[in-house]
Protein backbone atom coordinates (compact mmCIF):
# COMPACT_ATOMS: atom_id res chain seq x y z
CA UNK A 1 0.00 0.00 0.00
CA UNK A 2 0.80 3.90 -1.01
CA UNK A 3 1.91 5.66 2.45
CA UNK A 4 -0.33 8.84 1.89
CA UNK A 5 1.90 12.10 2.63
CA UNK A 6 0.53 15.90 3.19
CA UNK A 7 1.25 18.75 0.81
CA UNK A 8 4.70 18.61 -0.12
CA UNK A 9 5.03 22.44 0.32
CA UNK A 10 1.99 24.69 -0.14
CA UNK A 11 1.70 28.17 -1.86
CA UNK A 12 -0.48 30.61 -1.58
CA UNK A 13 -4.01 30.72 -4.29
CA UNK A 14 -3.44 33.02 -6.66
CA UNK A 15 -5.92 35.69 -7.39
CA UNK A 16 -8.59 33.73 -10.15
CA UNK A 17 -10.33 36.96 -10.76
CA UNK A 18 -9.33 40.46 -11.97
CA UNK A 19 -8.60 42.71 -9.49
CA UNK A 20 -9.68 45.51 -10.99
CA UNK A 21 -10.71 47.08 -15.03
CA UNK A 22 -7.37 47.01 -15.97
CA UNK A 23 -6.53 43.38 -15.45
CA UNK A 24 -5.13 41.66 -18.33
CA UNK A 25 -7.54 39.90 -20.33
CA UNK A 26 -5.65 36.54 -19.55
CA UNK A 27 -6.74 36.56 -16.07
CA UNK A 28 -9.80 34.08 -16.03
CA UNK A 29 -10.85 32.03 -13.55
CA UNK A 30 -11.07 27.94 -14.13
CA UNK A 31 -13.26 27.62 -10.59
CA UNK A 32 -17.33 27.67 -11.45
CA UNK A 33 -18.19 29.82 -9.42
CA UNK A 34 -19.27 27.64 -5.90
CA UNK A 35 -19.93 28.17 -2.23
CA UNK A 36 -16.92 25.14 -2.17
CA UNK A 37 -13.72 26.85 -0.18
CA UNK A 38 -10.37 25.96 -2.58
CA UNK A 39 -8.68 22.81 0.12
CA UNK A 40 -4.73 23.55 0.41
CA UNK A 41 -2.59 24.19 -2.13
CA UNK A 42 0.91 23.68 -3.20
CA UNK A 43 3.54 24.41 -6.30
CA UNK A 44 4.11 22.18 -8.78
CA UNK A 45 7.87 22.12 -9.05
CA UNK A 46 10.08 19.55 -9.85
CA UNK A 47 11.73 19.96 -6.42
CA UNK A 48 8.06 18.64 -5.30
CA UNK A 49 8.18 15.55 -8.27
CA UNK A 50 12.25 14.90 -6.36
CA UNK A 51 10.65 15.14 -2.60
CA UNK A 52 8.26 12.76 -3.60
CA UNK A 53 10.76 10.21 -5.63
CA UNK A 54 12.66 10.76 -2.76
CA UNK A 55 10.30 9.25 -0.51
CA UNK A 56 9.77 6.21 -2.54
CA UNK A 57 13.67 5.68 -2.55
CA UNK A 58 13.59 5.29 1.19
CA UNK A 59 12.04 2.15 1.33
CA UNK A 60 8.02 2.93 1.79
CA UNK A 61 5.91 3.63 -1.51
CA UNK A 62 3.89 7.12 -1.21
CA UNK A 63 1.27 8.58 -2.87
CA UNK A 64 0.03 12.60 -2.82
CA UNK A 65 -3.17 14.51 -3.64
CA UNK A 66 -3.18 18.20 -3.68
CA UNK A 67 -4.53 21.07 -5.42
CA UNK A 68 -2.12 23.57 -7.05
CA UNK A 69 -1.91 27.51 -7.56
CA UNK A 70 -3.66 28.95 -10.75
CA UNK A 71 -1.46 28.51 -13.46
CA UNK A 72 -0.27 26.35 -16.47
CA UNK A 73 2.32 23.28 -16.37
CA UNK A 74 4.80 22.39 -19.45
CA UNK A 75 6.78 19.39 -20.36
CA UNK A 76 10.34 20.86 -20.91
CA UNK A 77 10.55 20.50 -24.56
CA UNK A 78 8.40 23.84 -24.47
CA UNK A 79 11.19 25.52 -23.71
CA UNK A 80 12.55 24.67 -26.84
CA UNK A 81 10.39 27.61 -28.17
CA UNK A 82 12.24 30.46 -28.91
CA UNK A 83 9.19 32.84 -28.19
CA UNK A 84 9.47 30.68 -24.49
CA UNK A 85 10.76 33.21 -22.36
CA UNK A 86 8.29 36.32 -23.21
CA UNK A 87 5.45 34.11 -23.21
CA UNK A 88 5.96 32.70 -19.80
CA UNK A 89 6.64 36.49 -18.50
CA UNK A 90 3.39 37.42 -20.00
CA UNK A 91 1.60 34.96 -18.39
CA UNK A 92 3.06 35.09 -15.49
CA UNK A 93 2.18 38.96 -15.10
CA UNK A 94 -1.15 38.40 -16.08
CA UNK A 95 -1.59 35.82 -12.82
CA UNK A 96 -0.73 32.62 -14.91
CA UNK A 97 2.58 31.62 -13.92
CA UNK A 98 4.13 28.89 -16.25
CA UNK A 99 6.05 25.88 -14.21
CA UNK A 100 8.05 23.55 -16.42
CA UNK A 101 7.49 19.61 -15.32
CA UNK A 102 10.20 16.78 -15.81
CA UNK A 103 7.38 14.37 -17.27
CA UNK A 104 6.24 14.58 -20.85
CA UNK A 105 2.84 15.57 -22.49
CA UNK A 106 2.13 18.78 -23.46
CA UNK A 107 0.67 21.65 -21.70
CA UNK A 108 -2.06 21.65 -18.70
CA UNK A 109 -3.87 24.36 -16.46
CA UNK A 110 -3.37 24.22 -13.05
CA UNK A 111 -5.88 25.73 -9.89
CA UNK A 112 -8.30 25.38 -7.33
CA UNK A 113 -10.75 22.65 -8.55
CA UNK A 114 -8.07 20.58 -10.14
CA UNK A 115 -6.85 17.89 -8.10
CA UNK A 116 -3.51 16.21 -8.79
CA UNK A 117 -2.50 12.72 -7.67
CA UNK A 118 0.52 11.17 -7.59
CA UNK A 119 2.28 8.23 -6.77
CA UNK A 120 5.89 6.71 -6.36
CA UNK A 121 7.59 3.53 -5.70
CA UNK A 122 10.57 1.51 -6.15
CA UNK A 123 10.73 -1.49 -8.67
CA UNK A 124 13.21 -3.43 -10.41
CA UNK A 125 14.38 -4.22 -13.42
CA UNK A 126 13.99 -1.41 -16.47
CA UNK A 127 11.63 1.70 -16.40
CA UNK A 128 9.86 0.46 -19.65
CA UNK A 129 8.80 -2.95 -18.31
CA UNK A 130 6.98 -1.58 -15.91
CA UNK A 131 5.51 2.08 -17.23
CA UNK A 132 2.02 0.49 -18.64
CA UNK A 133 1.56 -0.99 -14.91
CA UNK A 134 2.04 2.52 -13.26
CA UNK A 135 -0.49 3.74 -16.04
CA UNK A 136 -3.18 1.38 -15.36
CA UNK A 137 -2.40 1.51 -11.33
CA UNK A 138 -3.24 5.40 -11.48
CA UNK A 139 -6.35 4.86 -14.06
CA UNK A 140 -7.93 1.87 -12.02
CA UNK A 141 -7.84 4.13 -8.87
CA UNK A 142 -9.35 7.08 -10.06
CA UNK A 143 -11.68 5.71 -12.26
CA UNK A 144 -12.66 3.83 -8.66
CA UNK A 145 -13.01 7.29 -6.69
CA UNK A 146 -14.90 8.27 -9.73
CA UNK A 147 -17.47 5.70 -9.40
CA UNK A 148 -18.08 6.39 -5.79
CA UNK A 149 -20.10 9.64 -7.50
CA UNK A 150 -22.06 7.67 -10.05
CA UNK A 151 -19.78 9.20 -12.93
CA UNK A 152 -17.90 6.11 -15.43
CA UNK A 153 -14.68 6.52 -16.56
CA UNK A 154 -12.47 4.47 -18.93
CA UNK A 155 -8.64 5.15 -20.47
CA UNK A 156 -8.71 6.51 -24.05
CA UNK A 157 -7.23 8.82 -25.98
CA UNK A 158 -9.07 11.96 -26.76
CA UNK A 159 -7.86 13.77 -29.54
CA UNK A 160 -8.60 17.67 -29.30
CA UNK A 161 -8.29 17.90 -25.45
CA UNK A 162 -5.14 19.28 -24.20
CA UNK A 163 -2.04 16.78 -23.30
CA UNK A 164 -3.72 13.81 -24.96
CA UNK A 165 -2.70 10.40 -24.53
CA UNK A 166 -3.21 6.80 -24.40
CA UNK A 167 -3.66 6.73 -20.84
CA UNK A 168 -6.30 9.49 -20.27
CA UNK A 169 -9.47 8.84 -18.54
CA UNK A 170 -12.69 9.56 -20.41
CA UNK A 171 -16.41 9.77 -19.94
CA UNK A 172 -18.20 8.42 -22.81
CA UNK A 173 -16.82 6.28 -25.68
CA UNK A 174 -16.12 6.70 -29.14
CA UNK A 175 -16.48 10.46 -30.64
CA UNK A 176 -18.71 11.47 -27.87
CA UNK A 177 -15.84 10.74 -25.32
CA UNK A 178 -15.11 13.51 -23.07
CA UNK A 179 -11.39 13.79 -21.12
CA UNK A 180 -11.76 14.06 -17.32
CA UNK A 181 -8.47 13.15 -16.29
CA UNK A 182 -4.99 12.98 -17.64
CA UNK A 183 -1.57 10.99 -17.02
CA UNK A 184 2.28 11.77 -17.19
CA UNK A 185 5.09 9.70 -15.67
CA UNK A 186 8.39 10.20 -14.46
CA UNK A 187 11.56 8.02 -13.45
CA UNK A 188 14.87 8.08 -11.50
CA UNK A 189 17.60 6.12 -10.75
CA UNK A 190 18.13 6.22 -6.91
CA UNK A 191 20.63 4.65 -4.12
CA UNK A 192 19.26 1.53 -2.69
CA UNK A 193 18.35 2.45 1.22
CA UNK A 194 20.96 -0.27 2.32
CA UNK A 195 23.64 1.73 -0.24
CA UNK A 196 23.94 -2.14 -2.27
CA UNK A 197 23.24 -1.03 -5.14
CA UNK A 198 20.67 1.24 -7.09
CA UNK A 199 17.13 0.84 -7.92
CA UNK A 200 14.27 2.52 -10.24
CA UNK A 201 11.76 4.91 -8.68
CA UNK A 202 8.82 5.52 -10.48
CA UNK A 203 6.40 8.31 -10.13
CA UNK A 204 3.14 8.41 -12.21
CA UNK A 205 0.96 12.02 -11.62
CA UNK A 206 -2.70 12.39 -12.30
CA UNK A 207 -4.94 15.55 -13.19
CA UNK A 208 -8.54 15.49 -12.77
CA UNK A 209 -10.85 18.25 -13.91
CA UNK A 210 -13.19 17.87 -10.46
CA UNK A 211 -14.68 21.79 -10.30
CA UNK A 212 -13.17 23.32 -13.46
CA UNK A 213 -14.07 25.68 -16.12
CA UNK A 214 -12.97 23.51 -19.25
CA UNK A 215 -14.07 26.57 -21.42
CA UNK A 216 -11.52 29.20 -19.60
CA UNK A 217 -8.74 25.87 -18.84
CA UNK A 218 -8.63 25.54 -23.11
CA UNK A 219 -8.39 28.81 -23.46
CA UNK A 220 -5.46 29.57 -21.43
CA UNK A 221 -3.81 26.47 -22.91
CA UNK A 222 -4.45 28.19 -26.41
CA UNK A 223 -3.56 31.25 -25.93
CA UNK A 224 0.06 29.70 -24.86
CA UNK A 225 0.37 27.82 -27.41
CA UNK A 226 -0.57 31.11 -29.64
CA UNK A 227 2.22 32.89 -27.98
CA UNK A 228 4.62 30.72 -28.93
CA UNK A 229 3.76 30.19 -32.40
CA UNK A 230 3.33 26.48 -31.96
CA UNK A 231 -0.08 25.84 -34.11
CA UNK A 232 -1.50 23.62 -31.45
CA UNK A 233 -4.86 24.19 -30.17
CA UNK A 234 -7.23 21.97 -28.08
CA UNK A 235 -11.51 22.22 -28.07
CA UNK A 236 -13.10 22.39 -24.73
CA UNK A 237 -16.01 20.44 -26.02
CA UNK A 238 -13.53 17.34 -25.60
CA UNK A 239 -12.53 17.62 -21.52
CA UNK A 240 -15.69 17.43 -19.10
CA UNK A 241 -15.99 18.80 -15.27
CA UNK A 242 -16.62 15.84 -12.77
CA UNK A 243 -18.99 18.46 -11.19
CA UNK A 244 -20.94 19.05 -14.45
CA UNK A 245 -21.97 15.21 -14.01
CA UNK A 246 -23.68 15.07 -10.78
CA UNK A 247 -27.21 14.28 -10.43
CA UNK A 248 -27.29 16.59 -7.37
CA UNK A 249 -23.83 18.87 -6.79
CA UNK A 250 -23.31 19.10 -2.47
CA UNK A 251 -20.65 21.47 -2.96
CA UNK A 252 -18.11 19.73 -1.80
CA UNK A 253 -17.01 16.96 -4.61
CA UNK A 254 -13.33 18.53 -4.31
CA UNK A 255 -12.82 17.65 -1.37
CA UNK A 256 -14.73 14.10 -0.98
CA UNK A 257 -12.57 13.28 -4.10
CA UNK A 258 -9.21 13.79 -2.58
CA UNK A 259 -10.44 12.35 0.40
CA UNK A 260 -11.51 9.04 -1.83
CA UNK A 261 -8.24 9.20 -4.12
CA UNK A 262 -6.41 8.78 -0.32
CA UNK A 263 -8.46 6.18 0.74
CA UNK A 264 -7.85 4.14 -2.84
CA UNK A 265 -4.09 4.81 -2.63
CA UNK A 266 -3.66 3.74 1.31
CA UNK A 267 -5.78 0.11 0.52
CA UNK A 268 -3.48 -0.42 -2.71
CA UNK A 269 -2.08 -4.03 -2.39
CA UNK A 270 2.16 -4.14 -3.72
Amino acid sequence: MFSVVGSLGSDPVRGLTPQSDEAPDLVRSLTPQSDEAPGPVRSLTPQSDEALVDLAASGQPAACVWEAGQGLVVPRTYAHHEAFPAACEQFAQAGWPVSVRQSGGGIVPQGPGIVNFSLARAVQGKPLDHSTTAYELICRLISEALEEFGIASHPQAVEGSFCDGRYNLAVGTGAQAKKIAGTAQLWRRRPLPDGSGFQQIGLVHALVLVRTDVVAASAMANAFEEALGSGRRYLPEKTVSAHTLLRKDSGTLVEDLKAALARKAATVRM
